[in-house]
């Protein structure tokens, strides 16, 4: 229905251009007819020629063309004798008829010829713009999404369209479609693939209810699709090459870690080791003071061991997303407690001063995971710190907020 009434409205306003061109030529043929006396044939013929080029430069070619004739003809008619009649007797009057009717038509052309280079270097000119507005929204994305946003909507703009779908294929398959509504029902009015060097990466759907897509809108589409293409894998090998550095340093973390927890895992089992061994020789009594140092030792370092172990198993579990936070409400001081009684052992040869008042509200933290945090935090202040070294822990609310000083 909208299509019928775009066409309906196009042919009555065409129509009105050659009505308003014929008024025109009517209108001045009265005004020189009043002073045909007055004027002479060739200048009236001249004269003519001026509202030609006015009908062809606001009209076109074909209102411009149909005014010349019709001009011939009314020349003819009132201003070459015999009047009011088409005859011509003199030679000089055939000439001058024939020379008119060139000279319209040629002017005409001309006027309808530069209105239309005109018309294509506004266009070419708009069409710049566009993509040059399109080039600058797309440069710096390297999110899919908002990529497809910008080219959707900059196609629906340009298109006055009714709808545009954008299709992704293959392995980043995702649609986008503006506006936000249902698609139309009917076939889309076109099809743009969006290609690049690698093939099809997917496609730009467009609805438009009137007029019909022209040959240099589907250019202007097809370019829009490549900038989009160009733009997409950009992203994506921007993309490639952020996971690629994410892997690089989670490869040179690794290998740091890996080096200081082999250190780290050696010291405890040496203690473990030469304490047992300790234990199965003859020199250490079974009732020394000595054998229940080394078995305190033993479990001491037991501990740390599996500390240690349980570091590098959360950290991979961290690595694949199965840590999950069990967040419950606890208080900080038992957490802190909780640490430093297990702590005792390493703890010796250092000053430990607590500030985390009771009085602290609630937290809602999982209670493993924070404890685990308090004994990396602790331990590293013991184990790199100078002997009798004061370690302080303090806890505070400010700004609403629950500060933490280790």
């Amino acid at each position: 229905m909208k299509l019928a009434n775009m066409q309906s409205f196009s042919f009555v306003s065409r129509l009105w251009q050659y009505l308003l061109a014929f008024v025109l030529i009517a209108a001045i043929t009265a005004v020189f007819f009043v002073l045909r006396d007055a004027l002479d044939t060739t200048l009236v013929a001249l004269l003519y020629l001026i509202p030609l080029g006015m009908i062809t430069a606001l009209w076109g070619l074909g209102p411009g063309i149909t005014s010349a004739v019709i001009t011939f003809f009314t020349f003819n008619y009132f201003f070459i004798r015999p009047y009011y009649t088409f005859t011509v007797h003199r030679p000089a009057d055939v000439v001058i008829l024939v020379v008119f009717l060139v000279v319209a038509v040629v002017i005409s052309q001309l006027v309808g010829r530069a209105q239309a280079g005109l018309a294509a270097a506004t266009a070419r000119e708009r069409e710049a713009t566009q993509l040059y507005e399109l080039s600058t929204a797309l440069t710096g994305l390297h999110d899919d999404q908002a990529i497809a946003q910008i080219l959707a909507k900059q196609v629906h703009a340009v298109a006055e369209g009714e709808y545009v779908e954008l299709k992704i294929t293959g392995t980043r398959s995702f649609a986008f479609h503006f506006p936000q509504t249902d698609a139309p029902t009917r076939t889309p009015d076109l099809t743009v693939p969006i290609e690049s060097a690698r093939g099809v990466l997917g496609e730009i759907l467009l609805w438009r209810t009137a007029p019909a897509i022209s040959a240099g809108e589907r250019r202007l589409f097809q370019t829009f699709a490549s900038q989009g293409a160009l733009a997409f894998e950009r992203a994506w090998l921007a993309q490639a090459e952020s996971r690629a550095q994410v892997l690089e340093e989670s490869d040179r973390l690794k290998s740091a870690i890996l080096s200081s927890v082999s250190h780290e895992l050696r010291t405890p089992l040496s203690t473990i080791k030469a304490a047992a061994s300790s234990l199965r020789g003859r020199e250490v009594g079974w009732d020394s003071p000595a054998r229940a140092e080394l078995i305190a030792a033993i479990d001491d370092e037991a501990d740390h061991l599996n500390m240690l172990v349980g570091n590098l198993l959360d950290m991979s579990r961290i690595e694949s997303g199965a840590l999950k936070p069990k967040r419950e409400w606890n208080i900080l001081s038992e957490i802190v407690g909780s640490v430093l009684a297990r702590m005792k052992y390493l703890a010796e040869g250092h000053q430990i001063k607590v500030d985390v008042p009771e009085s602290l509200p609630l937290l809602p933290v999982d209670y493993v995971q924070m404890e685990q945090v308090f004994t990396n935090l602790v331990s590293n202040s013991l184990k790199y710190a100078p002997a009798k070294t004061l370690v302080c822990i303090r806890a505070w609310v400010k700004d609403e907020l629950i500060h933490v000083q280790v």
